[in-house]
């Protein structure tokens, strides 16, 4: 799969730089379609597989799902061009949008803002055999 979306998690802990950056601030300061970067973490003491999401302005958002994180660490290690971009919220979980291959990704269109949308209206892409570590 070239595009798909993915979760980004631990958006409510505090960063751990200087000014003890929020995250949830920062994902409400950004608008859907604003690029989202991935930076694989070799050295997190917690998950070596961990990958590292930052808003546009190089803050630290959260972390890609730990079931993604191997498959899209994978794909970046490979030398795959990548892009990604905001998504939205839902609750204590954030969404991007990220293409491989080259290309911007396209944000699903939606009548209204995630964060103002039932709770059934948002489907992110169905897990598949290729998932998961």
């Amino acid at each position: 799969m070239d595009e798909m979306t993915l979760a980004v998690v631990g958006i409510d802990f505090p960063n751990e730089d200087r000014a003890r950056s929020n995250r949830r601030f920062e994902l409400l300061a950004s608008a859907v379609g604003d690029p989202v970067s991935l930076r694989p973490e070799p050295r997190n003491r917690h998950d070596p597989r961990a990958i590292a999401v930052f808003s546009a302005r190089n803050v630290q958002v959260g972390y890609l799902s730990a079931e993604r994180a191997p498959l899209v660490g994978a794909r970046l290690r490979r030398g795959e061009p990548v892009q990604a971009v905001f998504q939205g919220i839902r609750g204590s979980v954030a969404y991007i949008r990220v293409r491989f291959g080259g290309g911007a990704p396209t944000v699903p269109r939606m009548a209204e803002p995630l964060a103002e949308r039932d709770a059934d209206d948002f489907h992110p892409d169905p897990d598949g055999p290729d998932w998961g570590a």
